[in-house]
């Protein structure tokens, strides 16, 4: 596959793009605690979707604690997307960048760019502009072949995916 990684990951960070530091760093938090509270999803969400992200104050403390502590436990990205999905504020991209905080070898933030990058690369076939856990799936697959293909964890072709898309693109994103 064709695809500068390392290029477009140095472009990232000229993109309005989630910020990898700020996920490393919930991460850990997500590690050490075995799971995350509402206020640290509250950050996360206003991360990744600002317009959102109020939904998530929305959830009652417990359930924001006990969907985090079982994402852990559960099998199968679909599954994990899913169970996020299921917290107000959380559609799958969103749900995305808990799962890259967490696992960052595993997981990458996914949306509407990521999407068109795969699209282009003929890895996915058409336009998406929502996306729930099965196009989770559908994305994070080709993802993690580049990332086996490259010496790059699979967020991080997430992120260069996302800045190429940022570089490319010709029309407007929706």
């Amino acid at each position: 596959m064709d695809f500068p990684i390392g290029t477009h990951l140095a472009r990232y960070e000229q993109t309005q793009g989630v910020l990898p530091e700020r996920l490393d760093a919930l991460g850990e938090t997500y590690r050490e605690q075995g799971l995350l509270d509402r206020e640290q999803l509250y950050e996360l969400a206003y991360e990744t979707s600002t317009r959102s992200a109020y939904h998530v104050k929305k959830n009652p403390r417990d359930r924001c604690r006990k969907v985090t502590e079982n994402v852990r436990r559960v099998d199968g990205d679909f599954s994990k997307i899913q169970l996020l999905s299921g917290l107000s504020g959380f559609k799958a991209p969103t749900a995305s960048a808990v799962l890259t905080a967490f696992d960052p070898g595993r997981h990458a933030v996914v949306d509407t760019r990521v999407w068109a990058s795969l699209d282009r690369l003929d890895l996915l076939d058409g336009r998406k502009e929502t996306f729930d856990a099965g196009d989770y799936v559908t994305m994070i697959e080709p993802i993690r072949e580049l990332a086996a293909e490259s010496e790059y964890s699979v967020a991080e072709v997430g992120y260069a995916l996302f800045a190429a898309d940022v570089a490319e693109r010709e029309d407007t994103l929706h």
